[in-house]
Protein backbone atom coordinates (compact mmCIF):
# COMPACT_ATOMS: atom_id res chain seq x y z
CA UNK A 1 0.00 0.00 0.00
CA UNK A 2 1.18 3.51 -0.82
CA UNK A 3 0.78 5.35 2.51
CA UNK A 4 0.32 8.68 0.78
CA UNK A 5 -2.64 7.53 -1.29
CA UNK A 6 -4.33 5.81 1.66
CA UNK A 7 -7.83 7.16 2.12
CA UNK A 8 -9.25 8.16 5.47
CA UNK A 9 -12.60 9.18 6.87
CA UNK A 10 -13.14 12.48 8.69
CA UNK A 11 -15.85 13.00 11.26
CA UNK A 12 -16.61 15.51 13.98
CA UNK A 13 -15.30 14.67 17.42
CA UNK A 14 -17.33 17.14 19.43
CA UNK A 15 -17.36 20.81 18.48
CA UNK A 16 -13.60 21.30 18.89
CA UNK A 17 -11.98 18.34 17.15
CA UNK A 18 -12.00 16.15 14.07
CA UNK A 19 -11.19 12.44 14.04
CA UNK A 20 -9.38 11.08 10.97
CA UNK A 21 -9.64 7.29 10.61
CA UNK A 22 -7.64 5.02 8.31
CA UNK A 23 -8.04 1.26 7.91
CA UNK A 24 -8.43 -0.22 11.38
CA UNK A 25 -5.35 -2.42 11.85
CA UNK A 26 -1.85 -2.27 13.30
CA UNK A 27 0.18 -1.81 10.15
CA UNK A 28 3.38 0.04 9.21
CA UNK A 29 1.94 1.69 6.11
CA UNK A 30 -1.27 2.77 7.82
CA UNK A 31 0.67 4.21 10.75
CA UNK A 32 3.13 5.86 8.38
CA UNK A 33 0.23 7.66 6.71
CA UNK A 34 -1.00 8.84 10.11
CA UNK A 35 2.46 9.98 11.17
CA UNK A 36 3.13 11.77 7.88
CA UNK A 37 0.00 13.87 8.14
CA UNK A 38 0.65 14.52 11.85
CA UNK A 39 4.16 15.85 11.21
CA UNK A 40 3.24 18.01 8.24
CA UNK A 41 0.30 19.45 10.19
CA UNK A 42 2.67 20.36 13.03
CA UNK A 43 4.81 22.24 10.51
CA UNK A 44 1.86 23.75 8.60
CA UNK A 45 -0.85 24.51 11.14
CA UNK A 46 -4.10 26.27 10.30
CA UNK A 47 -5.36 29.35 12.22
CA UNK A 48 -6.77 28.06 15.50
CA UNK A 49 -4.80 24.80 15.52
CA UNK A 50 -4.15 23.57 19.10
CA UNK A 51 -2.69 20.06 18.88
CA UNK A 52 -3.20 16.62 17.36
CA UNK A 53 -2.94 13.10 18.73
CA UNK A 54 -1.63 10.33 16.44
CA UNK A 55 -2.54 6.72 17.22
CA UNK A 56 -2.31 3.39 15.36
CA UNK A 57 -4.74 4.29 12.61
CA UNK A 58 -6.33 7.57 13.71
CA UNK A 59 -5.39 11.21 14.08
CA UNK A 60 -7.37 13.47 16.40
CA UNK A 61 -7.05 17.15 15.47
CA UNK A 62 -8.08 19.68 18.13
CA UNK A 63 -8.81 23.31 17.29
CA UNK A 64 -9.99 26.56 18.84
CA UNK A 65 -13.64 26.75 17.82
CA UNK A 66 -13.61 30.53 18.27
CA UNK A 67 -11.03 30.91 15.49
CA UNK A 68 -12.10 28.28 12.98
CA UNK A 69 -14.65 25.55 12.30
CA UNK A 70 -14.72 21.90 11.36
CA UNK A 71 -15.30 22.50 7.64
CA UNK A 72 -12.30 24.85 7.32
CA UNK A 73 -10.10 22.40 9.24
CA UNK A 74 -11.23 19.52 7.02
CA UNK A 75 -10.32 21.44 3.88
CA UNK A 76 -6.87 22.25 5.29
CA UNK A 77 -6.24 18.59 6.14
CA UNK A 78 -7.33 17.37 2.72
CA UNK A 79 -5.00 19.88 1.06
CA UNK A 80 -2.08 18.76 3.22
CA UNK A 81 -2.80 15.10 2.52
CA UNK A 82 -2.45 15.70 -1.19
CA UNK A 83 0.69 17.81 -0.97
CA UNK A 84 4.27 16.86 -1.81
CA UNK A 85 5.31 18.15 1.63
CA UNK A 86 3.65 15.15 3.27
CA UNK A 87 5.78 12.77 1.22
CA UNK A 88 9.00 14.67 1.91
CA UNK A 89 8.70 14.40 5.71
CA UNK A 90 7.87 10.68 5.80
CA UNK A 91 11.34 9.33 6.54
CA UNK A 92 12.78 11.99 8.85
CA UNK A 93 12.07 10.25 12.15
CA UNK A 94 14.71 9.28 14.66
CA UNK A 95 16.29 5.94 15.44
CA UNK A 96 17.02 5.38 19.14
CA UNK A 97 19.17 2.62 20.68
CA UNK A 98 17.85 1.60 24.11
CA UNK A 99 19.83 -0.50 26.64
CA UNK A 100 17.96 -3.35 28.31
CA UNK A 101 19.08 -5.77 31.02
CA UNK A 102 17.49 -9.15 30.37
CA UNK A 103 18.92 -10.76 33.52
CA UNK A 104 16.27 -12.69 35.47
CA UNK A 105 16.45 -10.15 38.33
CA UNK A 106 15.09 -7.55 35.89
CA UNK A 107 12.95 -9.91 33.80
CA UNK A 108 10.46 -11.86 35.95
CA UNK A 109 8.62 -13.35 32.96
CA UNK A 110 11.45 -14.13 30.57
CA UNK A 111 11.64 -17.80 31.59
CA UNK A 112 7.87 -18.22 31.15
CA UNK A 113 8.00 -16.52 27.76
CA UNK A 114 10.81 -18.84 26.66
CA UNK A 115 8.91 -21.92 27.83
CA UNK A 116 5.65 -20.84 26.20
CA UNK A 117 7.41 -20.18 22.90
CA UNK A 118 9.53 -23.33 23.07
CA UNK A 119 12.83 -21.48 22.82
CA UNK A 120 15.70 -20.58 25.16
CA UNK A 121 16.04 -17.36 27.13
CA UNK A 122 19.00 -16.49 24.92
CA UNK A 123 16.79 -16.85 21.85
CA UNK A 124 14.16 -14.57 23.41
CA UNK A 125 16.86 -11.92 23.87
CA UNK A 126 18.25 -12.47 20.38
CA UNK A 127 14.82 -12.10 18.81
CA UNK A 128 13.91 -9.01 20.82
CA UNK A 129 17.15 -7.24 19.89
CA UNK A 130 17.15 -8.41 16.25
CA UNK A 131 15.17 -5.56 14.74
CA UNK A 132 14.07 -1.95 15.10
CA UNK A 133 10.50 -1.23 16.20
CA UNK A 134 8.24 1.62 15.21
CA UNK A 135 6.68 3.69 17.99
CA UNK A 136 3.08 3.50 16.81
CA UNK A 137 1.70 5.74 19.55
CA UNK A 138 2.05 6.90 23.16
CA UNK A 139 -0.64 6.02 25.67
CA UNK A 140 -1.85 4.09 28.73
CA UNK A 141 0.65 6.04 30.89
CA UNK A 142 2.19 9.39 29.91
CA UNK A 143 5.09 8.54 27.60
CA UNK A 144 4.37 4.80 27.32
CA UNK A 145 5.51 3.73 23.81
CA UNK A 146 3.50 1.09 21.96
CA UNK A 147 6.04 -0.45 19.58
CA UNK A 148 5.94 -3.19 16.99
CA UNK A 149 5.64 -5.43 15.30
CA UNK A 150 7.41 -8.21 17.18
CA UNK A 151 9.11 -11.08 15.35
CA UNK A 152 6.80 -14.06 14.79
CA UNK A 153 8.55 -16.05 17.53
CA UNK A 154 7.72 -13.54 20.27
CA UNK A 155 3.97 -13.11 19.82
CA UNK A 156 2.45 -13.74 23.27
CA UNK A 157 -0.72 -12.87 25.15
CA UNK A 158 -0.81 -10.58 28.16
CA UNK A 159 -0.70 -12.17 31.61
CA UNK A 160 -4.00 -13.58 32.86
CA UNK A 161 -3.61 -11.66 36.12
CA UNK A 162 -1.95 -8.23 35.92
CA UNK A 163 0.67 -7.25 38.47
CA UNK A 164 -0.29 -4.60 40.99
CA UNK A 165 3.05 -2.84 40.51
CA UNK A 166 5.44 -2.96 37.57
CA UNK A 167 8.79 -1.15 38.09
CA UNK A 168 9.55 1.91 35.99
CA UNK A 169 11.66 1.05 32.95
CA UNK A 170 10.28 -2.48 32.64
CA UNK A 171 10.23 -3.80 29.08
CA UNK A 172 7.25 -5.96 28.23
CA UNK A 173 5.57 -7.97 25.49
CA UNK A 174 1.86 -8.13 24.67
CA UNK A 175 0.45 -9.54 21.47
CA UNK A 176 2.51 -8.23 18.55
CA UNK A 177 3.88 -5.32 20.55
CA UNK A 178 6.65 -4.40 22.94
CA UNK A 179 6.63 -1.44 25.31
CA UNK A 180 8.38 0.25 28.23
CA UNK A 181 6.67 1.30 31.46
CA UNK A 182 7.72 4.93 32.07
CA UNK A 183 6.66 4.84 35.72
CA UNK A 184 5.69 2.27 38.32
CA UNK A 185 2.12 1.13 37.78
CA UNK A 186 -0.13 -1.91 37.57
CA UNK A 187 0.28 -3.81 34.32
CA UNK A 188 -0.27 -7.10 32.56
CA UNK A 189 2.47 -7.21 29.94
CA UNK A 190 5.02 -10.05 29.99
CA UNK A 191 8.17 -8.51 31.52
CA UNK A 192 11.40 -9.61 29.81
CA UNK A 193 13.84 -6.88 30.87
CA UNK A 194 14.38 -3.39 32.19
CA UNK A 195 16.10 -0.26 30.91
CA UNK A 196 18.04 2.09 33.22
CA UNK A 197 17.07 5.07 31.09
CA UNK A 198 14.38 7.51 32.13
CA UNK A 199 11.42 7.39 29.75
CA UNK A 200 9.77 10.52 31.14
CA UNK A 201 11.62 13.61 32.45
CA UNK A 202 8.99 16.16 33.58
CA UNK A 203 11.62 18.87 34.09
CA UNK A 204 12.55 18.90 30.39
CA UNK A 205 10.87 21.00 27.72
CA UNK A 206 10.13 17.76 25.83
CA UNK A 207 9.39 15.36 28.70
CA UNK A 208 8.98 12.11 26.75
CA UNK A 209 11.98 10.14 25.49
CA UNK A 210 9.96 8.69 22.62
CA UNK A 211 7.78 10.33 20.00
CA UNK A 212 5.34 8.61 17.62
CA UNK A 213 7.18 7.52 14.49
CA UNK A 214 10.52 6.88 16.21
CA UNK A 215 12.40 3.68 15.41
CA UNK A 216 13.72 1.85 18.49
CA UNK A 217 16.52 -0.72 18.58
CA UNK A 218 17.15 -2.54 21.86
CA UNK A 219 20.58 -3.84 22.91
CA UNK A 220 21.48 -6.12 25.80
CA UNK A 221 23.47 -4.96 28.86
CA UNK A 222 24.71 -6.68 32.01
CA UNK A 223 23.45 -5.98 35.56
CA UNK A 224 26.71 -4.14 36.22
CA UNK A 225 26.19 -1.91 33.20
CA UNK A 226 22.61 -1.32 34.30
CA UNK A 227 23.77 -0.07 37.70
CA UNK A 228 26.39 2.18 36.13
CA UNK A 229 23.94 3.67 33.64
CA UNK A 230 21.36 4.18 36.35
CA UNK A 231 23.82 6.17 38.48
CA UNK A 232 24.96 8.36 35.58
CA UNK A 233 21.72 8.81 33.68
Amino acid sequence: MNPFSASFRIRSYGDRALLLSWEERIDYDVNRAVQSLFHILESNPFPGYLYSIPAYCTLTVVFNHRKTNGYAVEQHLLALHGSEKTKSCADTWRTLRIPVCYDSAFAPDIQDVAQQKGISVEEVIQLHTSMAYRVFMLGFLPGFPYMGRLPEGLYIARKDTPRLKVPAGSVGLAGWQTGIYPSASPGGWQLIGQTPWRIVSPEKEVPFLFQPGDQVQFFSITPGQFADMQVHR
